[in-house]
């Protein structure tokens, strides 16, 4: 009887041996399958529009995508082995959802998917290759970037035209939000929702050329309402103005007065005749009035 009870607790103690065995092995398998997925989330960086300016420093080798894009889901599994040999090749490897992400879409000037840009301390490239895990490694190791022309200040993401690109893509995405809320959550027609866009756009706009013009006259005041100008002029005395047919004759007669002047000086003195040659013509005068009366 002894020698079966020592008998089943050997039995059992070499069983409980067995199953923690077994479950440490358990243990350590499950830990090396997930270990890769805990890795490859650090591996594979995302880039949003609040932490984009982190770009700007070091290597970065930049994917845009959509998840509606067949090409960008051919992609991903390559992009993420990619990614994994970015700490030993001291590039980090980043992606971007331009569905998420409107204002880095505008900024970039996406226009295809996917899209991919290497940035080396804040210059910006397009990668045009091919798109395998060893073309990545070659381009990246190799240098191959610097036989690629880098994107002018003009058109980089951190100029002040691209910054009102993004926020024109902004703008415009929130515009289709609500356009979706209004139509789906609401039940609003989609024509209503067109027009009720209409209205808050005219009445903005009215809005805003109240705001410039007040912002106009508060810079550059008018004279007329200026004190300066009321204190320049106040002191001046005023000269009644005449009529406009009044000042006319007087011009008139300035000129023919002028005109007499000038005459009479060419002129010269009147001639002065005596006063028997008047009563010569007048005596003659009146005989020829009396023989014209005796014919008669």
């Amino acid at each position: 009887m002894a020698r079966m009870l020592a008998a089943g607790s050997s039995m059992m103690s070499s069983c409980s041996q067995k199953l923690r065995a077994g479950l440490w092995l358990v243990l350590l398998g499950l830990f090396a399958a997930t270990a890769p997925a805990w890795t490859k989330p650090d591996s594979l960086k995302e880039v949003t529009d609040s932490n984009w300016d982190k770009i700007l420093a070091g290597e970065w080798m930049i994917e845009f995508y959509a998840p509606w894009c067949p090409a960008c889901q051919q992609l991903q599994p390559v992009w993420k082995d990619f990614a994994d040999w970015g700490d030993d090749m001291g590039i980090n490897v980043a992606k971007v959802d331009v569905t998420e992400q409107p204002g880095l879409s505008g900024r970039f000037i996406i226009t295809s998917l996917p899209t991919i840009y290497h940035c080396k301390d804040g210059i910006f490239r397009r990668y045009q290759g091919p798109r395998t895990k060893e073309d990545f490694l070659s381009f990246v190791d190799e240098q191959k970037w610097k036989t690629l022309e880098p994107i002018s200040s003009w058109f980089g993401p951190s100029s002040f035209l691209m910054n009102l690109m993004s926020a024109l893509f902004k703008l415009s995405m929130f515009i289709r939000r609500c356009h979706n809320y209004m139509t789906d959550s609401l039940g609003i027609p989609v024509w209503g929702s067109y027009v009720i866009f209409g209205l808050v756009t005219l009445f903005l706009g009215l809005a805003l050329g109240l705001l410039l013009v007040f912002i106009a006259d508060f810079v550059f005041p008018s004279r007329r309402f200026s004190s300066d100008y009321h204190q320049k002029y106040r002191s001046v005395p005023m000269i009644p103005l005449q009529d406009e047919g009044q000042e006319a004759d007087g011009e008139e007669d300035d000129e023919d007065d002028e005109d007499d002047d000038a005459w009479r000086r060419r002129a010269g003195p009147p001639e002065v005749k005596p006063a028997y040659a008047d009563d010569a013509v007048r005596k003659r005068t009146v005989g020829n009035r009396q023989e014209e009366e005796e014919d008669t």
